[in-house]
């Protein structure tokens, strides 16, 4: 009877990212594997803003990268989970392709920098080493802000972003070049965490 009234209401989800994010995908994935229809996003950009949220009551589900097959453990969602109090309800993966996003038109001969998650530029980086030798990379605090940041003008038309291609469609990106990852298979665990 509980889980009936549970999936009438609407769920709030709080991800680690911004609209057209890999924690996104990784929440949209939650929700149809657990048969979680009606839900909002709440798109907190941080590991440490979703646990804030969670242990606060804000969300009722928070979805947050923990590791990376290729990029490794993700630093600060070690750092986040070390400060709240949490249960984690599942651990989940998503098979993550990164894609080189431009503003429209520009051309490779064009950027001068790429910016990125940090996990986004270690998965990439024998790509970048190869490909991009002498471009400046920054890191960024989410590969979908960096797309919308971009697009919006923040960010210099000189600058390419890893991203989804979720974030090339959101914000009206280009795709310069896709599945950019160094391995084929480059899969993210999410952790799904709810209030203790």
């Amino acid at each position: 009877m509980k889980r009936t009234k549970r999936t009438m209401r609407t769920m709030k989800i709080g991800i680690m990212g911004a609209k057209g994010s890999f924690s996104e995908e990784a929440a949209r994935t939650y929700a149809q594997k657990f048969g979680i229809k009606k839900f909002t996003l709440e798109y907190l950009v941080s590991a440490e803003n979703v646990l804030s949220a969670v242990e606060d009551g804000a969300i009722d589900i928070g979805i947050f990268a923990i590791e990376n097959s290729n990029g490794g453990i993700v630093i600060e969602t070690v750092h986040a989970m070390a400060k709240h109090r949490f249960k984690i309800k599942k651990l989940f993966e998503i098979d993550v392709h990164q894609n080189l996003l431009v503003k429209k038109g520009v051309t490779a001969d064009k950027v001068k920098s790429i910016t990125s998650h940090d996990q986004a530029i270690k998965q990439c980086r024998m790509y970048l080493k190869r490909m991009w030798p002498k471009v400046k990379l920054s890191e960024y605090a989410d590969t979908a802000q960096a797309a919308a940041d971009l697009a919006s003008g923040k960010l210099p038309a000189s600058t390419a972003v890893i991203a989804s291609r979720a974030a090339a469609e959101v914000y009206g990106l280009d795709v310069l070049e896709e599945s950019i990852q160094d391995l084929k298979f480059n899969f993210t665990n999410f952790i799904a965490a709810v209030r203790i």
